[in-house]
């Protein structure tokens, strides 16, 4: 499973969007880093809130961000998260919630999900792996390209 393009770019991306996170209730700072099929890089962090339900994860900040911009294809996402008091990084996989997300804009059996503690130190899986049951437009006789 290996794409054309430079992972370490895109968790260094990951970890600088990391540092933007607004976690004062959780602690967990979490940072993700989406590449689209033409080469941009989108960053997004989690942002919280008091009222947890209105609270949104960092791959959703980034995959927001993108379509905002008109961007519908997507190659990869890295992702990096930890508590603030932690001094080491550890792997951080997306919510169920977040997966669904990349269902909606993603191929899963293309799209490689980045999980990574440092640009060195990375599992890379593809989307199916992490959501093997995956239900979008299709299931609903949709076509959101019409």
């Amino acid at each position: 499973m290996s794409k054309d393009y430079n992972k370490s770019e895109l968790i260094r991306a990951a970890f600088e969007a990391q540092k933007k996170s607004y976690a004062p209730y959780s602690r967990f700072e979490v940072g993700a880093a989406l590449l689209t099929a033409e080469g941009d890089i989108y960053g997004g962090c989690n942002i919280e809130n008091a009222s947890y339900p209105a609270c949104n994860c960092a791959e959703r900040t980034a995959f927001y961000r993108a379509v905002f911009d008109g961007k519908r294809h997507f190659t990869a996402i890295a992702i990096v998260g930890k508590l603030r008091e932690k001094e080491e990084f550890d792997f951080c996989a997306p919510c169920g919630i977040c997966r669904q997300v990349m269902t909606e804009f993603c191929d899963p059996e293309k799209f490689e999900v980045v999980l990574a503690r440092t640009p060195e130190e990375y599992k890379v899986y593809l989307l199916a792996e992490l959501i093997p049951l995956w239900f979008t437009g299709k299931d609903m006789e949709v076509d959101v390209n019409e």
